[in-house]
Parts: C-alpha cells; sequence; structure tokens
C-alpha cells in the first residue's frame, strides 16, 4: 500500500511539473514589432537583478507664461499645450476677482519653439475698456470656460470645420473649431452628464481603439478620482468607468492630464496633480491644501500602473508653491528640440504672482531602468520584433557600458548573441544603433522569432530601446 501511494505521489507530481514546464515553454510572446518600449512599467520584465526602475524628476527651466493681463488673475490655471504644425499653442483658464466681479474666459499663447511665448492681440471678445485680446471663449464656465481643453483631432475622417474639439463645463459640452481659434458647440445638449467634472476634462482621438477617450473628474469613496468614456463621435458617449488604479487613503486626483506619448503612441501616460485637502503650511495662504504632482501609465487606456508612487513633480523651495493647487501639471507632453521634451506646470496658485513654468526632460526620459556600478542584469519576458538593428536610448558613466544577449523563448543563450561576443556600449544617445555583434551579425535572422532579450548594465541608464531597418 505504501509502494501504490509513493508511486501515485510521483506520478502526480511528474505531472504537475510537465505541466509547469509545458505553461512556461509556452508562455505568451509580446509582438513589439518596430515600437519604442519606455521603461516606465514592468510590461516586458520577466525578471532583473541588482537593477532598478527609477523615476526621473524634470529639470525646471524658465517662466514661460505670467498671468499679468488685465482680465487674467490668480486662479488662472487648467493649462493645455499641444504641437500644431510648425507652431505650439496654449490654452488656459484666465481667472481672477475684483471686489465682487469674478470671472472666467479661456485664452491663447502661442510659440515657435515651445519656450518662448506670446499673447496673440485678437478681436474676438472684449474686456472692459480692452478691445484686442488673447480672449477665444467668453460663455458661462459651466458651459466651457471654467475648465476648456482643446485638442488638434487626428482622427482622419475628422470634418475641417470641426478640426479642433473640446470637451468643457460641467456637465461636459463639445466644441469644435475649424482653426483653434473661433469654436461653436457640436451639439445643443451636453454629451457626458455623469460625473463631477470640476476639473481640467481632457479628450483626444485614440487611434489605438479607433475612437474618442475622453478622461474626467469623478468623485469616488469621497476622493476625487478619474473615469474615463469613450464615443465614435464625439458626441454620443459610453457609460463613464473609473480607471483601475491604485489610489492612496486620503489622496486625490484633481487633475488627471492623460495623453498618448508622442513617440510611443501605444503608451497611456497621465500626470494627475495629487490633492492633499487638510494639509497647510502657509498660515497666510486664503485656502488650505497642498499639491504635486504624479505619474500614472498604462497599456489599455483604462487599467493604470502605478510604478513609481513617489512625486515627479515636488512643491520645492518655492514658498508660494505650498499654497493649494500650485504645481498642475498642463495636458501636453511635446517634443521641444531634437533630444528634449517639455512638461509645462503652474505655480504660484492663487497669488499676484501665478504664472507657468517649463519643465525639460531627455526624450523617453520620464524614468530609466538603473544600474549602480555594481552589474545587473534584466531578462525580458518572451517578444518578437521587425527590423535588423536595436536602437538604445541610454546613459553611462566614463566607466559604464550596456551589453545585450538574445536568449530563445525558453532562456537559452542564441549562437552568435551569446554575453560574450556582445559588445561593449558607453556613451550618451538617444537613438544609437547596438554595435554588431562579433562576427559582424545583425538581429535580421532573429527577426519574427521568439526571443528574450538580456540587457547587462554597469553605472547606466537605459530609457528606451526599439527595433528597426
Amino acid at each position: 500500500m505504501k509502494v501504490r501511494c509513493f508511486l501515485w505521489l510521483w506520478l502526480l507530481a511528474a505531472c504537475w511539473l510537465a505541466g509547469s514546464s509545458s505553461a512556461e515553454a509556452q508562455q505568451e510572446v509580446i509582438d513589439i514589432g518596430r515600437r519604442r518600449e519606455l521603461f516606465v512599467d514592468r510590461y516586458l520584465i520577466d525578471s532583473m537583478k541588482n537593477l532598478r526602475l527609477q523615476l526621473h524628476r524634470p529639470c525646471r527651466t524658465e517662466v514661460v507664461l505670467r498671468f499679468d493681463r488685465p482680465w487674467e488673475g490668480e486662479t488662472s490655471a487648467y493649462v493645455t499645450v499641444f504641437k500644431d504644425g510648425e507652431r505650439y499653442r496654449m490654452y488656459y483658464r484666465a481667472s481672477g476677482q475684483r471686489g465682487s466681479k469674478s470671472w472666467e474666459l479661456t485664452c491663447v499663447a502661442e510659440s515657435r519653439d515651445g519656450r518662448h511665448w506670446t499673447k496673440p492681440e485678437l478681436e474676438l471678445h472684449a474686456f472692459g475698456k480692452h478691445r484686442r485680446t488673447n480672449i477665444v471663449l467668453a460663455v458661462p464656465p459651466r458651459q466651457g470656460t471654467h475648465n476648456f481643453a482643446p485638442f488638434r483631432d487626428q482622427n482622419p475622417n475628422a470634418r475641417p470645420e470641426a478640426r479642433y474639439k473640446a470637451l468643457a463645463g460641467a456637465p461636459l459640452w463639445a466644441w469644435g473649431s475649424p482653426d483653434g481659434i473661433h469654436w461653436k458647440l457640436l451639439h445643443k445638449k451636453p454629451v457626458i452628464t455623469r460625473g463631477a467634472f470640476d476639473s481640467q476634462n481632457v479628450s483626444f482621438w485614440d487611434p489605438n481603439r479607433g475612437c474618442y477617450v475622453a478622461y474626467f473628474r469623478i468623485v469616488r469613496n469621497g476622493l476625487r478620482a478619474v473615469a474615463t468614456a469613450t464615443s465614435k463621435d464625439f458626441i454620443h458617449w459610453s457609460q463613464p468607468q473609473p480607471i483601475q488604479v491604485q489610489q492612496r487613503p486620503g489622496e486625490h486626483f484633481y487633475t488627471n492630464a492623460t495623453l498618448l506619448y508622442f513617440r510611443a503612441p501605444h503608451l497611456y501616460l497621465a500626470f494627475p496633480k495629487r490633492f492633499f485637502p487638510s494639509r497647510r503650511r502657509l498660515p497666510e495662504h486664503p485656502s488650505s491644501g497642498i499639491s504635486d504632482g504624479v505619474l500614472l501609465t498604462s497599456r489599455d487606456g483604462l487599467h493604470f500602473q502605478r510604478e513609481f508612487p513617489q512625486a515627479l513633480l515636488r512643491p520645492g523651495l518655492e514658498q508660494r508653491n505650498w499654497g493649494d493647487r500650485s504645481n498642475m501639471i498642463a495636458w501636453g507632453l511635446v517634443p521641444t528640440g531634437k533630444d528634449e521634451m517639455s512638461l509645462y506646470f503652474s505655480q504660484h496658485y492663487r497669488t499676484s504672482s501665478a504664472h507657468i513654468k517649463r519643465a525639460a526632460y531627455r526624450v523617453d526620459g520620464l524614468a530609466s531602468l538603473h544600474a549602480e556600478a555594481t552589474p545587473g542584469e534584466l531578462v525580458t519576458k518572451p517578444l518578437r520584433f521587425a527590423g535588423k538593428r536595436l536602437l538604445l536610448n541610454y546613459s553611462t558613466s566614463a566607466f559604464g557600458s550596456i551589453r545585450v544577449e538574445v536568449l530563445s523563448a525558453e532562456g537559452k543563450p542564441l549562437p552568435g548573441y551569446q554575453l560574450q561576443v556582445a559588445p561593449e556600449l558607453f556613451g550618451d544617445a538617444v537613438d544609437e544603433p547596438y554595435p554588431l555583434y562579433q562576427g559582424k551579425r545583425d538581429f535580421a535572422p532573429l527577426a519574427g522569432k521568439a526571443v528574450r532579450l538580456r540587457f547587462v548594465l554597469v553605472d547606466a541608464d537605459l530609457y528606451s530601446f526599439r527595433f528597426a531597418d
């Protein structure tokens, strides 16, 4: 009887091991083609040793816009920035109060380089005795000017008279424009009515899903949170769904600033202004609350990862940024140089010196795969690529290096691509081809096959990689 029991247990164990091996061998292969992959999440990572994913805080640069016109004010906010052909456009709420009079208007600014901004003198809407202003919308705040967030519609079937679109107001109304300056309502009623909306609510064309998407304010479990909805025509929207993300007790997401990353448009990035309403550092400030900015990422636009729970943007040394609602990251991450991209953020909210500042990053540089002086390695999940060269966005010290080994889907080093023949790469570049392996081999023989990449780093940062011809 004991022998039979032993044999039975042995068979069960053998079957389990065989099943586990089979499951491992049949692990799903991720087809990355030629798309760029950033190290902002663990989507491609199977194992990692002596490395970490590291968040990089931005380089704060110049003040790009001061809210110093008579029709602007200390509560001007909700900034939108996008590249529009050869120029950049910035839209924002001009908001203030003088005595018993308060107002909310939508204004525009323009730039040729993303650094130097001007306010055009239009003759659309006057403000008191001022006839030439940069005001493009002057309607009741609940219909639009409280939180107007436009975008240039990338839908190939978009009508020319609505090439620019926006959701705005509370509830949300649909707006359209042929030129980004002259705006009209697209529908006689609000198009999204379930939500809280007292925030910067954003929308854009999503080529991944072939529809328009919106991200807007809701209140969930007593906290400000974010919901999403989709639409084929920008008028009829699906029922709102709360985005799936870890939100800490007492932590409000005041805005969301969700977008598709311009160098890897399969990645959804969000930059919520994180708000703690009960905190107060400046006794003289007229309102309580402290804000900073965080980073969320997603692969499907609904389920968001929070790889980095810490702040991306801190209030910093300037004491006026420790009042409520400063440090609000604008909606828009844009290229502003060959190797540079920029975010914009509010400063000194609710004070006479309220303004917008620019933050600079290297492209793809929100986060990296980071190694100290001790060698570390990462092995990807099985993947399939197209192309023959591997382009890396990386930085090393004078001592540091990066090497790449190619493994089979089962994790065995492939002949000709083993670590011992892998060239050592050092330097600092945004899109540098990984050198040819000994014997002058590129990656062409492996294109279309299931493989794993093994990155070995020493005192280095790897921001992104992609395959290309």
